[in-house]
């Protein structure tokens, strides 16, 4: 009998939520995403010490910006060569309201991968998810570099990222259903709220469901789960990015796993473009994809700055 990872994969494709060689090569992934809380993780391990030590040395006169980018790329480069797919790299969070900036360090980023003889196609830009993050995300993808919408916690952002034809968006499971388990409190019924009821489940579904009645190429890549469950009641997403935590509970565990979400037979046009007002306004109206996309952002930012600081001591 297969287990559980190996019968998603018929499903969905398995992508690797993690900055760790190791756990790509027990587990196989299409593709895999970083940002900078996984490398932050990964080269204060002794193993990729060596990667930041080779940046710090081969480029000691370059900005300390220069330096991070040189770093992601540098773990990029050798996820390539573990992973049949495309690998994520993530543009500076301190940059996420700005859209030229933006744009500026994803074509800085996009020219080092290609200096280092890599396709364009195999590498997917992550930007956030706010009105001037998709805006250099519209710019980017008419320049045929394919963008990867991270931080993304409702369907306005979703159709904003449509609107700019993204390659790919990354709805966060986790960190919805973290903000209702909180908002909730003592009330909160864990296995009221579990499976397809789970409400960063829930999220991705509508998302879905919008996209393939609209027709909307761009691709759903659901995120940051918390359990195997969430996964589970997301097969047939798009790609699924999982940690090497939960793709280990998946593999260890036998059965099969149904299909859970299905394309409708039928389509319908998207409606009218969402312009900057509205999308605001609705951002605002929703006190979760609020909150926790600011949160992510200072969370991000918080680390790409120790980033900074190890580079910097280096």
């Amino acid at each position: 009998m297969s287990n559980q990872l190996e019968a998603l994969r018929q499903h969905s494709a398995v992508v690797a939520d993690t900055g760790d060689f190791e756990a790509m090569r027990a587990f196989r992934p299409t593709d895999a995403t970083t940002n900078p809380s996984l490398i932050l993780k990964a080269v204060q391990k002794s193993e990729y010490r060596p990667l930041l030590d080779r940046v710090v040395r081969d480029h000691a006169g370059a900005s300390t910006a220069e330096r991070m980018d040189r770093l992601l790329v540098a773990f990029g480069q050798d996820i390539l060569d573990i992973v049949p797919g495309r690998v994520s790299t993530e543009v500076d969070a301190r940059l996420s309201f700005d859209p030229r900036a933006t744009v500026e360090r994803a074509r800085a980023i996009m020219a080092l991968y290609a200096a280092a003889g890599i396709p364009r196609e195999r590498v997917l830009i992550k930007i956030a998810s706010t009105w001037e993050g998709i805006q250099a995300a519209r710019v980017l993808q008419s320049e045929g570099v394919r963008c990867n919408m991270t931080l993304l916690f409702s369907l306005e952002q979703a159709i904003a990222c449509a609107e700019a034809r993204v390659q790919l968006i990354s709805p966060f499971v986790g960190r919805i259903y973290d903000w209702h388990k909180k908002s909730q409190g003592t009330a909160w019924d864990e296995a009221a709220n579990a499976g397809s009821a789970d409400p960063g489940v829930q999220s991705v579904r509508r998302i879905y469901d919008h996209y393939k009645r609209a027709g909307v190429p761009t691709e759903i890549m659901g995120a940051s789960f918390r359990n195997a469950g969430q996964i589970l009641a997301l097969a047939g997403c798009d790609l699924l990015t999982i940690s090497p935590e939960l793709l280990g509970q998946l593999q260890a565990a036998e059965g099969g796993v149904p299909r859970q979400l299905t394309p409708p037979g039928n389509t319908v046009p998207s409606g009218a473009p969402l312009g900057e007002a509205d999308f605001r306004f609705a951002l605002n109206e929703n006190a979760m994809a609020n909150d926790k996309l600011a949160e992510g952002i200072r969370a991000f930012v918080a680390d790409a700055r120790k980033l900074d600081g190890l580079l910097e001591a280096a």
